[in-house]
């Protein structure tokens, strides 16, 4: 029997071939445009948020837990991941991701409103949640209302998403933060979350909610899969705990965190992920490794460039935004079919280039070193992270049967998040050892001239993730999975 018919008593009746057209097409239109606003109001927060975030770090009094704030956003997103991969599997991705978007706005409100550090770092905590739910609901939403052939086109459109948040994110975040206070940076985000809402959600309640197969019987939670997430995120927040407490007390809980963390990772990623096995593990491996080394990275850029080199923030921020356009542009590169064959020799240039960006990032702490070279040198580190980014997304649908889509996209989510964790824990670390903690504490925002100079704490964040994202070149080698015995 023909896959395209289906046999029924004394005739065949053939079956509509898939709708044509593109991710605009009469078809997708709505979804598209509907998800892609999803992507826009995260992109949106993340390079807004970052451009505020060393204002309210100094105005809180928690430099110190500079890097907390970011990587406690990772550590429980950790959870959201898995809890959304099961949760879209059995029920479709509509209910995780109106959650998730809905956590994701009550967490800017509580770090808004924060009156001290670690009710910030709490805001960040619940944020994560519902982002881990969100992104890991897209890729569901993405498998199965997308032809193969169009999901390279809309991991682009997410990409191409970023481009307007990085131009006006900083501008935006950085003039409200000098004239209105950063307070007012996370509390007007939530109010695009409307959009995404009523945009997207009746688009996905047409095309992509309910099971995979709705005449199956129901199929349980995996309680083994949830306790393992609860263990990878507690895990993940002691393991931060402890590196940025820096006291031999600190060991207690670093340990603690570590014997939660191991195995929890081991039953939730793919087997042989840490030894980059060939095809979906070394997918996932290389994930991480490209998103924990360039976010771990990028995280310090805008506290360096204010500190160091006494910019606004909203100068410091803006130094980021060519990046939007280069990242979209890398992305755009791997959706096109003629690129196609050659993936992997980009997903390995795209790792180089990435590991140069990062590593030229430290220059500009040399005050006879331009501050647009950092600029050029991120937008570098962009295009290579266009490349990549976007090229696991597509292999990870491609090795994906349609009912482990969710199961797979958590993996692919939990080892970005998680590397971001691990290496803003040990860049953090790093960081507060060397002075870090003291960095911005003689001026004020706004000051002409930077702050108490401490070079040595932002090159030993830059150089070890430099070396980390030269890591990933080799996995990018090894994508392919290998070939069945004939």
């Amino acid at each position: 029997m023909s896959a395209l018919e289906r046999r029924v008593p004394e005739m065949v009746v053939p079956i509509p071939p898939p709708p044509r057209g593109g991710i605009l097409g009469p078809a997708y239109r709505t979804l598209s445009i509907g998800i892609i606003s999803v992507v826009f109001l995260i992109a949106f927060e993340a390079t807004a948020v970052g451009t505020a975030m060393p204002v309210a770090a100094r105005e809180l009094d928690g430099i110190g837990l500079y890097a907390f704030a970011f990587s406690a956003y990772f550590t429980t997103s950790l959870f959201g991941m898995v809890l959304a991969g099961q949760w879209a599997d059995r029920q479709g991705p509509l209910r995780p991701l109106t959650v998730g978007i809905v956590a994701f706005a009550s967490g800017l409100v509580i770090s808004g409103t924060a009156g001290v550090m670690w009710v910030f770092v709490l805001g960040r905590a619940v944020q994560g949640f519902g982002g881990g739910l969100v992104i890991v609901a897209l890729y569901v939403v993405v498998s199965r209302a997308y032809e193969e052939r169009l999901r390279p086109a809309i991991m682009a459109a997410f990409a191409a998403s970023w481009v307007v948040p990085s131009i006006v994110g900083p501008l935006a975040s950085g003039t409200v933060t000098e004239h209105l206070g950063w307070r007012w940076v996370f509390l007007g985000i939530p109010t695009l979350v409307v959009v995404p809402l009523v945009v997207a959600l009746p688009a996905i309640r047409r095309t992509a909610s309910g099971p995979v197969d709705p005449d199956a019987p129901p199929v349980a939670f995996d309680r083994r899969r949830i306790r393992l997430a609860f263990g990878i995120s507690v895990g993940a927040g002691l393991l931060q705990y402890a590196a940025q407490d820096l006291r031999w007390l600190s060991l207690a809980p670093g340990i603690a965190g570590a014997a939660l963390l191991v195995p929890a990772v081991l039953g939730l990623l793919p087997r042989g992920t840490y030894r980059a096995r060939r095809g979906l593990p070394s997918v996932v491996l290389l994930r991480g490794v490209a998103a924990g080394s360039f976010i771990a990275a990028e995280s310090f850029v805008p506290l360096m460039l204010v500190t160091q080199r006494g910019l606004s923030p909203t100068m410091a921020g803006f130094s980021l935004a060519l990046g939007g356009l280069t990242w979209a542009g890398g992305s755009w590169v791997q959706s096109q079919g003629r690129t196609a064959p050659y993936r992997k020799q980009l997903m390995v240039g795209g790792m180089v280039l990435v590991a140069l960006a990062i590593a030229a990032a430290p220059a500009v702490l040399i005050e006879s070193v331009p501050v647009w070279t950092l600029a050029l040198a991120w937008a570098v580190g962009c295009l290579g992270m266009g490349l990549v980014i976007g090229s696991t997304s597509v292999l990870l649908l491609q090795l994906s049967a349609p009912e482990e889509a969710g199961a797979n996209s958590a993996a692919l989510q939990i080892s970005d998040a998680l590397a971001n964790v691990v290496l803003l824990a040990g860049g953090g670390a790093a960081f507060a050892a060397l002075g870090g903690g003291a960095v911005g504490a003689a001026h004020t925002v706004g000051e002409a001239g930077a702050s108490a100079s401490h070079p040595a704490a932002f090159a030993v964040v830059f150089l070890p993730m430099a070396a980390v994202a030269l890591v990933g070149a080799w996995v990018a080698t090894r994508l392919e999975p290998t070939p069945e015995p004939a």
